[in-house]
């Protein structure tokens, strides 16, 4: 692995990760959780959080149909309602990147593949790197990478930040989404650590978990990553993008997100290109919003597809 900094360069970053302030994130969360959205503002975030959604399947159960009939849904979200956007990406295996890619065709739906021994990350570095080029070679336009977490929790940050910059390396042409698994860390002080040291070692978007770790994309959570991305940007100026997933399956927390973005990032976060929502569920309750706001009637479930 190629490496741009020293290990006391590393360890001197992480110290100056700032103690995150608990009580204040819970009473900024609890502050957005009591905001409700109306009318065209509603209709407005219902089809924004549409257009950010990274539409999943990560079974072992996946097969090229199942895969084909998601990116058939990726593009026809309801046909029924004109307008509506597509999502943003649908994310599959490293296996089934061919096929999705195939299926998406010309649509500008990007292909994410999940690598480096996803989900665990428990696997050598060339295993990892061959899982990743592997996506890549296939046409994967994105990469959401696990990190060692056991190395991180045991103290190895220069371990961590040698592996995303040597997965960042084979990036070249396609954008690296760092996924942390919050769940499996102990403290908002360690999420903010880790936040750090993946902007610092070359992520694009920071990712909160993989979807199957609980809890996964809490608001604290998500409030301190926005806060390193912030700290992060008023000090660069580089915009770095968010990406929450794991339990955003209702329409009320996709938006009261997409709010706590607008507050701490400003309305430039709030595009695909910068803010994602990792999601199989949330889409189809953004739908039945979407139809209720249109015609003052929810629509059965059924009346969508699942994937």
């Amino acid at each position: 692995m190629l490496t741009s900094f020293s290990s006391s360069d590393i360890a001197a970053s992480i110290a100056k990760s700032p103690t995150v302030d608990q009580i204040g994130i819970l009473e900024r969360v609890a502050r957005i959780q009591t905001r409700s959205f109306k009318g065209a503002s509603k209709i407005q975030g219902l089809k924004m959080a549409l257009s950010m959604i990274d539409l999943t399947t990560l079974e072992g159960k996946d097969t090229p149909s199942k895969v084909r009939q998601l990116c058939y849904k990726a593009q026809h979200l309801h046909d029924q309602a004109p307008g509506l956007p597509m999502v943003a990406a649908v994310c599959v295996y490293p296996t089934m990147v061919k096929e999705a890619k195939k299926a998406l065709g010309n649509s500008g739906i990007k292909v994410a593949s999940v690598s480096t021994a996803f989900p665990s990350g428990q696997a050598p570095f060339e295993v990892k790197k061959i899982d990743t080029l592997y996506a890549l070679e296939n046409g994967a336009d994105e990469i959401d990478m696990v990190i060692s977490r056991g190395r991180f929790l045991a103290g190895d940050y220069q371990f961590i930040y040698d592996e995303i910059a040597a997965i960042k390396e084979l990036c070249t042409s396609a954008r690296l989404k760092v996924i942390f698994e919050t769940g499996e860390l102990d403290s908002l002080d360690q999420v903010r650590k880790i936040s750090d040291l993946a902007i610092v070692a070359g992520a694009d978007f920071i990712k909160t978990s993989t979807g199957k770790i609980q809890p996964a994309a809490t608001f604290p959570v998500v409030l301190t990553m926005l806060g390193s991305i912030k700290d992060h940007f008023d000090r660069t100026g580089q915009m770095i993008g968010m990406k929450p997933a794991g339990g955003i399956s209702s329409s009320k927390l996709a938006l009261q997100h997409l709010l706590l973005v607008k507050e701490v990032l400003g309305e430039a976060w709030l595009t695909n290109e910068w803010y994602r929502f990792g999601a199989s569920s949330l889409a189809n309750d953004l739908l039945m919003q979407y139809q209720k706001q249109l015609t003052g009637k929810y629509q059965s479930a059924a009346y969508f597809s699942i994937d």
